[in-house]
Parts: structure tokens; sequence; C-alpha cells
């Protein structure tokens, strides 16, 4: 077990003013891995001093200075992709060449996106008598989760240090790990003392005093709807900049003119996209909305697709697809909403609440991948956020009544659309109130905004619309 007994405050490891620690556990079999401070509201003071003072310096050096810096942080993390990838595999679930990919890959993208945007930025542009400018915001509170746990640490950080801000950090709790390693990275970067803090913790004692902190000017938030709303709530005794990434419930839709091997691919793809990282995807694809008339070859399909593809198995061995999910609280959750569906009567196709059977599945956070059919929109299996590899399949009588199921969710983070005429499918995606949505299985885009509408939050991450999110406006009257 690797001891981390130290928080990373004014470029220094340093001890935390409590004696508390935390277990972290290994998804795969349920072992404790590490161990790492149990932060206090007297640690983020302090990493919220050093942040303070740390702003006056940073804020004023150059654009091709931070880029500099924030290129050489994306190279030391490219230099250990491989133990972030096998260190978020075991903190998370996902697939240990997923996590090379995703969990390792993405961070270096926005780590290395963030440096070019530093450098081209048009900071300035004058407008009839005036001379607008954007400034950095000032300190930054980053609060992240642990399904994407380094890849939403970069998406806040290194658009963050971009602009000019300094950061205080509070990594998941459950996926520590990663940000350990993160510091590491900035540390032997160079970067200047105070510019970069983390305090590790739970959300109530070092995410509370992070959002309620007076010298703290932002905090950008990715977790539960539930947790943004108390986060949202503390920061406004402040009157703080917030940005919220929360959960989603994402439909996705596949109109009625797909012929039958389009429509085919359609299933099996959506299937993957309500699967991947074990369904501990805030923007899953976890309805699927189809024709009435097609129901059951769309049941038949995913049905198909799980015993074939998304069998539980280790997440290191070769050609897995899914791996457990992040801890046994995540376990009893998932489990739970499976026997409400079946309790509240949808169409249970494969899978369950049982514990999956078979070799190496006897230890760890392992799941059935689960598929219900005959689903109405008003279930709880359909409304709320499961996080878990769990697909409801509902049918639609005609293209409006499939809208406005898509649109019935108090969430609006992603969604999908197929069609065989791309216009028709851009025009009905433009009917769903979400903030990004998939056209014909169209690719993840790590440099389009990615955020969300109603309870799904508020503000933007990654390109050019993540870095005006650290930036304040002023207008010179000259």
């Amino acid at each position: 077990m690797q001891a981390y007994d130290k928080l990373y405050i004014d470029g220094a490891w340093v001890p935390s003013a409590g004696s508390g620690s935390i277990d972290v556990h290994d998804s795969t079999n349920g072992e404790v891995i590490a161990s790492i401070p149990a932060g206090t509201a007297a640690d983020v003071d302090a990493a919220v001093a050093a942040a303070r003072k740390a702003f006056a310096t940073w804020s004023q050096t150059s654009p091709e200075e931070r880029s500099k810096v924030l290129t050489r942080v994306a190279e030391g993390l490219g230099a250990r992709t491989d133990e972030i990838a096998t260190v978020v595999t075991r903190e998370a679930g996902m697939p240990k060449w997923l996590s090379q990919m995703i969990q390792a890959g993405l961070p270096i993208n926005s780590f290395n996106t963030a440096a070019q945007l530093a450098e081209t930025y048009q900071y300035e542009e004058t407008l009839g008598s005036s001379l607008v400018v954007k400034e950095p915001v000032g300190v930054v509170g980053a609060i992240t989760p642990w399904n994407y746990p380094l890849h939403q640490i970069a998406a806040k950080v290194a658009y963050a240090l971009g602009a000019g801000c300094t950061v205080v950090l509070k990594p998941s709790e459950v996926a520590p790990i990663d940000a350990f390693i993160l510091a590491e990275v900035m540390n032997d970067a160079g970067l200047p003392a105070g510019v970069f803090n983390m305090v590790t913790g739970t959300g109530p004692e070092v995410g509370e005093a992070i959002a309620a902190h007076p010298d703290v000017d932002m905090v950008s938030f990715t977790g539960s709807t539930r947790a943004g709303r108390r986060v949202a709530e503390v920061a406004s005794r402040t009157l703080k900049r917030v940005a919220l990434e929360l959960g989603g419930k994402s439909a996705n839709v596949l109109l009625p003119d797909l012929d039958d091997e389009t429509f085919e691919k359609a299933v099996r793809d959506g299937v993957g996209k309500a699967y991947l990282n074990s369904g501990q995807t805030c923007t899953a694809l976890t309805r699927m909305l189809v024709p009435a008339d097609r129901l059951a070859d769309a049941e038949r399909l995913a049905a198909d697709e799980v015993a074939t593809k998304f069998q539980p198995s280790d997440p290191f061995a070769d050609g897995a697809m899914l791996g457990p999910l992040s801890s046994q609280a995540q376990v009893e959750r998932v489990t739970t909403y499976i026997q409400k569906g079946i309790d509240e009567g949808a169409k249970l196709v494969v899978g369950g609440p049982e514990r999956p059977q078979g070799e190496g599945l006897e230890s760890g956070y392992y799941v059935q991948p689960t598929v219900f059919s005959e689903v109405r929109n008003d279930m709880t299996i359909a409304q709320e956020e499961i996080f878990g590899p769990v697909l409801s399949i509902i049918a639609y009588e005609d293209e409006d009544q499939a809208a406005a199921i898509a649109n019935d969710s108090v969430y609006g983070l992603s969604g999908g659309v197929w069609s065989s005429d791309q216009e028709h499918a851009k025009a009905f995606a433009r009917k769903i109130r979400t903030g990004q949505i998939e056209v014909n299985g169209g690719a993840f885009n790590p440099s389009a905004p990615f955020g969300g509408y109603k309870n799904s939050g508020y503000g933007r991450e990654y390109g050019p619309f993540g870095f005006d999110e650290f930036l304040e406006v002023k207008s010179m009257q000259l």
C-alpha cells in the first residue's frame, strides 16, 4: 500500500493540519491500495493564501511563458502515460487499454490545447471608443470527480493556468492517486510556488471550505447535481463565479428512416455509448429511443451486443470492454436501480441485480450489464442518473413524440440521433435541449465546448469556450 501523507501547497509537500486519512480501494478486488490525507479547512486556508499571493505574479506572466510551462506539464504526463492509465484503471475500473487513450491521453491533450490557446488567444479588442480586455478571474477552486479523474482535473486546471489564474484543487477522494502524479509533474515542470495547490479530503470538509472561501474568485465543479446545488449555494454567499458540470440522462434517438443495416449499427453503437467506463460517464446515452415497430429488433441486437462484447472482466485483460465499478457504494447504488426497474414493470432483457459469475469476478466491484425494454419515460430508471451499465430502451410512435420524450428530463447534458439523412438528423438534433449531441455516431471532440442545459449545470469546458470561463471582461473607455 502506498501512503501519501502530504498535501501540495505553495510549491512544497507539506503535512495536513489534521491527522485523519482516507483509504483508496482497488476496484478490481476491493483491497486498500493507498491512503491520503483527510485535509481540513485550515489546509484550504493555507492553499488559498498561497494561490492569492502567487496570482499577483502569475497573472502578469506572459502568455508565451505560461504556454511553455503547460507544454512541460503535458510532456511530463506523457512520460508517465502507462503509470497514469494503470492507476486510473485500479481507481475507477476502466479497461486499461481504454484508460491509456482516454484517462491518460485526454489530460495531455488538455494541457497542450491550453498551452496553444494561452499564446494565440485574443485578450483584447477595440469596440467603438472602448478597449475591451480579458483578464484572469483570479484564484480558482477546482473540485473534481472520480469517474474521469485526471481528465476532469486537466479540463479545469490546464485552462485556468493558461488564462493566468492560480488554482486550489480538491480531487475526488475515491480516485486521488492520479492527482498526486499531476502534482509531482507540476513541481518538476518548474511552476512557480502557489500557482497550483492540491488539498485532498472529503466534499463536506474540503469542498465546502473551497466553495465558501472569500479569497476564492471562482469555483469549477464537476459531480452530481445534488452536490452541484450545494456548491452553488455555498459559493453564492461570496458572489463568486461558479461553473458546474453535473449529471445527465441522455437520450439516443434512432429515427424511423434507418435501413436495417444502419439500425443494427446504431443499436450496437448505442450499447457501447451507454456502457463506456462501466456506465460511469455523465454523457452516457442511457435512454435508447426506437420506433415502436422495431422494439423487438432493438432488444435482440442489444442483447447480442452485451453477450458478445460487454461481459464483465478483469480490466487489465486483453480486449476487456467492461470492468468493475469504482466502489462498493456504486455497486449498491446501481443494483438498487436495477431492482427498481424490475419492480416498476420494465422488461428485463439481459442482466439483473445479482452479482455476475465468472473467473476473476469473485471479488471487486462488478455488476451485471443490464438492458431494460418496454420502459416508460416516467419510470425511475428513465429519469434518474444510475451511473452504471444499465440501458433503457423506450418505444415511440412518431418523431414528435421522440423529441418530447428526449426532452422530458431534468437533465440536458448530451444525446444522440441517427438518421439515413444527415441533414434530417441535424434538424432533429436542434430540437433537443442538450449541451452536445452526437449525429450518426459522431465522435467526441475534446476541443468543442462541453457542458449542459437545465440540471446538467452551466458553463463550458475545453477549447476556446473553456478558456473563456476563466477570464473576466473589462472595458476601458478611451
